[in-house]
C-alpha cells in the first residue's frame, strides 16, 4: 500500500514521539489547516489519556474543527475510543503503525 506522503509524515511524527518518551504509544494528527500535534500516552496513577487522545486534545484546543488524518504508533492494537475520536472529528479510518512504521491498517 502506498501512502500519501503526507500520511507517512504523521506516521513519522508518531514513531518520533513514541521513541524520544520512551512510551507505549505516539500518536499524530493532521488538521484541516495542515498542522500536525504529536504526543504519547499518559499514564499516571491519577489520569490516563491514549496518545490519540492526547494529540486530539492539543489540536482542539488550538482551535482545529476537525482532523484529515491520525496516525497511531504501536506495538498493541488501537482501542475503540481512539477509533471514535477520530471518527468524531472526521476521520475515516484511523492509520495504524507498528513501532518500525509498518502500516498495519
Amino acid at each position: 500500500m502506498t501512502l500519501d506522503p503526507e500520511d507517512s509524515k504523521i506516521i513519522t511524527l508518531a514513531r518520533a514521539a513514541r521513541a524520544r518518551n520512551e512510551a507505549a504509544e505516539g500518536a499524530a494528527v493532521r488538521d484541516e489547516t495542515g498542522r500536525t500535534y504529536s504526543a504519547t500516552n499518559v499514564a499516571l496513577s491519577s489520569l490516563r489519556l491514549s496518545a490519540v487522545q492526547v494529540a486530539a486534545a492539543m489540536a482542539i484546543s488550538s482551535g482545529a474543527r476537525s482532523l484529515e488524518a491520525v496516525a497511531l504508533v504501536t506495538a498493541g492494537e488501537p482501542d475503540p475510543a481512539d477509533e471514535a475520536v477520530a471518527a468524531e472529528l472526521g476521520v475515516k479510518a484511523l492509520l495504524v503503525a507498528g513501532p518500525d512504521g509498518t502500516l498495519r491498517s
